[in-house]
């Protein structure tokens, strides 16, 4: 499936861009960062913890404008129309 990934600071600079499309068999959050992380060498170990549990700090995920937190966090299900955003805990304001 093709998603829309929107990326935040650090994350933009690390991607090269701010929104991408991208396409990926994941059928979550956790392994659509995963794959993202093997994507973007520049986030590997960024996105998700080294338990695999969770975001790395306090970085958030959002699928459809929604914290996946709120969902069912890594386990979030994907689908072709999200819309997912991503922003380190380091940026803000």
């Amino acid at each position: 499936m093709q998603l829309e990934c929107v990326f935040f600071g650090p994350f933009r600079d690390a991607v090269g861009e701010k929104t991408v499309r991208y396409e990926t068999d994941a059928e979550s959050v956790g392994k659509l960062l995963l794959d993202l992380e093997s994507t973007y060498p520049e986030l590997e170990g960024r996105l998700v913890s080294d338990d695999g549990n969770e975001p790395v700090g306090k970085t958030v995920v959002t699928k459809n404008k929604r914290d996946v937190t709120h969902i069912d966090g890594l386990e979030t299900e994907l689908e072709e129309t999200d819309v997912i955003r991503l922003v380190p805990s380091v940026y803000g304001g």
